[in-house]
């Protein structure tokens, strides 16, 4: 039995963490995110500023897609009813967050890649465009 809810912990994760990504980080909601970032910038009311930064923030916001995904599910921790909801809400929040920040850390390595291979490339053109003096076996 722990076993499975184990797999499941993992497993539900997963989606949460692809959800709560995308949202935040992906140019598909870019507008979204920014009007977002400004009304959570820009309002004075405490309570408006804090619900736009919801989705601004992906630790934040795979809170709310967990309890989505839970109720969906009616995935429990440990222990039946609301003890076992609360216990796998924070453990499914924790395993995705783990998750995204291995996503994030994979994401920067290749980026770091992308930009040697690029800056290789520009060096290698420049290099090929010089053109050595040939010498002639006369002249020795």
């Amino acid at each position: 039995m722990f076993q499975t809810q184990i797999i499941w912990l993992f497993i539900i994760s997963i989606p949460v963490a692809c959800i709560s990504w995308t949202v935040i980080h992906e140019e598909i909601f870019h507008e979204l995110h920014e009007y977002c970032v400004k009304r959570g910038q820009s309002s004075k009311n405490s309570f408006i500023r804090k619900a736009f930064y919801l989705f601004t923030c992906e630790y934040c916001f795979s809170h709310y897609i967990t309890i989505v995904f839970l109720l969906i599910t009616k995935f429990t921790l440990l222990m039946p009813g609301w003890k076992g909801y609360l216990i796998a809400g924070f453990s499914v929040v924790w395993v995705a967050n783990v998750y995204m920040t291995l996503f994030g850390l994979l994401r920067q390595a290749v980026k770091v890649e992308k930009t040697k291979i690029l800056l290789e490339e520009k060096e290698t053109s420049r290099f090929e465009n010089i053109e050595i003096p040939k010498q002639n076996s006369d002249e020795k």
